[in-house]
Formats: structure tokens, sequence, C-alpha cells
């Protein structure tokens, strides 16, 4: 995939690409950040509960789980290390 950036500014394209690529480079350390913090407390309840995190997701949503405090905050964990591994995927194949 590729696509055009039209930017309107007085700064040369090397310093148009440079601030672009900075701010691609810190969003991807966030990403890596947080894949790493979810990552460990999806671990943590794995080894609480004997089960995966896919599980718990899959259960979570059909209703199949109790109420327990600990399955809200796993779940959000793994919703988070979801959401955050599929954007440093995206932010990993980036270029410019």
């Amino acid at each position: 995939m590729s696509f055009t950036l039209d930017i309107e500014t007085e700064f040369s394209p090397q310093e148009v690409t440079e601030a672009i690529r900075s701010a691609l480079e810190h969003e991807k350390h966030v990403a890596k950040y947080k894949v790493k913090s979810y990552s460990v407390t999806c671990k943590n309840f794995e080894e609480k509960f004997g089960f995966s995190s896919g599980e718990l997701k899959a259960k979570f949503e059909t209703g199949n789980l109790g109420e327990e405090s600990d399955f809200f905050e796993w779940y959000a964990a793994k919703r988070g290390l979801d959401h955050w591994g599929k954007k440093l995927e995206i932010l990993s194949g980036i270029s410019l």
C-alpha cells in the first residue's frame, strides 16, 4: 500500500520527513511499551486461572464467565494487547 501526503509548509521535504519519521518512531516506542505491559498482565492472569487470554476473551464475550473483577481487568488487558499489537504491526510496516 502506498499513499501521498499533501503538506502545506515552508519547511524542506527533508525536515518534514524527519518530523514524520520521529513521530512514527515515538508512536512505535509507545506501542512496544504497551504490548509488553499488557502481555505481562495477561500472562499473570493466565498463570493464575490456568487458561489463555484468547479463551478468556471468548468466554467473556459469550457471557460464560463469572463476575469476578479479575476477569474484567484481564479482558481489558487482552483488548489492550490486541489493539496495541495491531498498531505496532502497522507502524512497523511503514517506511519513509
